[in-house]
């Protein structure tokens, strides 16, 4: 007879350690799962009771813009932008132009079949999750304010880094993110009546620390310190 193949082809202790992982990965994609419905489903009994639970899991990296029984499709197009202040290696301090960021995704998803969830989510979302926790004027307005800040704040320097902003060895000690929101002209034969200007939201300057930087990434400043904020 042929020998065995598959997981049969493993020892009795190998057999039972591959079960027991299949085992927890298919428990660990069950409450998943589970937690994206309650995150996205009416309010109810389980989520009133467990809804703190419920949000550490989903915040930040699984929230979802839309809600069970109540979408609610955007109409406006929203570009997120960045500039920085940065140090150059001869001491110098300047400002650089904005980047945007929306934009530089947009061209990576033209054209591509198969376009990442970070080039496709991972700006767009940040900035709904910081608008979400704050008020008109930039306050947080909750206890996840200040998580939504600090996520916003590294995806920038990320990508800030990434174009070497400022210049090869250039530090970044401060950023400044905005939002240029324009709405999206409804058809021609509706009788709707939006406006065309495009509508700004700056946020002030913040300090970049060193926690703020991805691993491998340039430092904040050689010797240590860090600009003051405006």
């Amino acid at each position: 007879s042929p020998p065995p193949a598959g997981l049969a082809a493993l020892s009795l202790p190998f057999q039972i350690g591959a079960a027991l992982v299949l085992a927890l990965v298919a428990l660990a994609a069950c409450v998943h799962l589970g937690m994206v419905f309650l995150h996205v489903a009416p309010s109810n009994t389980v989520t009133k009771q467990h809804g703190r639970a419920i949000d550490e899991w989903i915040y930040p990296e699984f929230e979802q813009n839309w809600k069970l029984f109540a979408p609610n499709p955007l109409q406006q197009n929203i570009a997120v932008q960045v500039r920085a202040e940065v140090k150059a290696t001869d001491g110098t301090v300047g400002t650089t132009q904005w980047y945007d960021l929306s934009a530089a995704d947009g061209r990576a998803i033209d054209g591509n079949l198969l376009p990442s969830h970070t080039q496709q989510n991972e700006l767009r979302r940040a900035w709904d999750f910081f608008v979400a926790t704050h008020d008109t004027t930039n306050r947080p307005n909750g206890l996840r304010g200040d998580l939504s800040e600090r996520y916003l704040r590294r995806i920038v320097v990320l990508r800030l880094d990434r174009e070497g902003a400022g210049g090869p060895d250039a530090v970044v000690q401060q950023v400044q993110v905005r939002a240029r929101t324009t709405n999206v002209p409804p058809p021609r034969w509706s009788e709707e009546q939006v406006s065309d200007k495009p509508v700004l939201r700056q946020l002030p300057w913040w300090p970049v620390a060193e926690k703020d930087r991805a691993a491998g990434t340039r430092p904040v400043d050689r010797t240590g310190t860090m600009a003051s904020g405006r």
